[in-house]
């Protein structure tokens, strides 16, 4: 399980690049736990979204709980709109 709180932006976009790099290594299924992300800036959507990508490749699931705030701006951000976005309580439509 990879975790994140606080403030997800781009000062800590490389920490979580090198969690998601590590994890495709192992090639493991994942838990994202963001439900103490407080916000959430397009550099950690665009790699959620490419860790979801790889992992569709590898075989592997990527799962993700996150807080209002995270699915708030999933939505806003249209990345709800991508099938197999790995945040879940967000409409996919």
């Amino acid at each position: 399980m990879i975790g994140i709180d606080g403030q997800a932006t781009l000062a800590s976009a490389g920490e979580l690049k090198a969690l998601l790099l590590e994890w495709l290594a192992a090639g493991k299924n994942l838990r994202l736990d963001l439900e103490a992300v407080e916000d959430i800036d397009i550099a950690h959507m665009q790699l959620l979204w490419a860790a979801a990508r790889e992992a569709a490749i590898a075989g592997v699931e990527i799962t993700c709980r996150a807080s209002g705030a995270v699915a708030a701006a999933v939505r806003d951000s249209g990345f709800a709109q991508i099938a197999g976005f790995p945040v879940s309580g967000v409409n996919h439509e």
